[in-house]
């Protein structure tokens, strides 16, 4: 995906900066307290995102930020899966929306569009890991052919409470 592409009248991704790395972790950290999309309990900061950041490579495993209009709403990572070569062509997908965004239909827009550049990055696996109570995600990649690979029943524990994860997968189609 090239800097700047634009997705629809009002949607466009580019790479991620080092400048982006503040509200990155911004839209990040307000995801913790609904416990229902990261397994952090505690806000990260930025020193303790930047091997994070910096393990991103445009041309296999980007990190986007999608603007809304001109204005920051989001962003999108793609991570290799299990760091080992035989994996090359699988990947995380990472989503996180600001709040003032949640529910209006980005993440829609934003899934399509990672899906339509995996076959460029070469990869033919996407997976996704997500909370079992985090219904409206599991409900977004399900609406995208995303089906149940795993499950992982209580494996973490948020505030006493027990809660299973779900691996989510696909296969990706090539243009190729």
């Amino acid at each position: 995906m090239k800097v700047g592409i634009t997705v629809s009248k009002t949607v466009t991704f580019r790479i991620a900066d080092f400048k982006d790395l503040p509200i990155i972790v911004e839209i990040y950290n307000s995801t913790i307290p609904s416990r229902i999309v990261t397994a952090d309990t505690e806000p990260v900061t930025i020193e303790e995102r930047l091997d994070w950041f910096y393990a991103h490579n445009p041309e296999k495993r980007p990190l986007w930020i999608v603007e809304h209009k001109g204005e920051i709403c989001g962003w999108v990572s793609l991570q290799s899966f299990y760091g080992r070569p035989a994996y090359d062509s699988t990947a995380e997908i990472s989503l996180y929306l600001h709040e003032k965004y949640r529910g209006r239909g980005l993440g829609k827009i934003i899934l399509n569009k990672v899906m339509e550049e995996c076959p460029k990055l070469d990869i033919e696996t996407l997976l996704a890991f997500i909370f079992a109570h985090n219904e409206p995600s599991l409900r977004l990649f399900s609406n995208f052919g995303f089906e149940k690979w795993g499950f992982l029943p209580k494996v973490a524990k948020l505030d006493g409470i027990k809660r299973d994860l779900v691996i989510l997968g696909k296969k990706i189609e090539s243009n190729k």
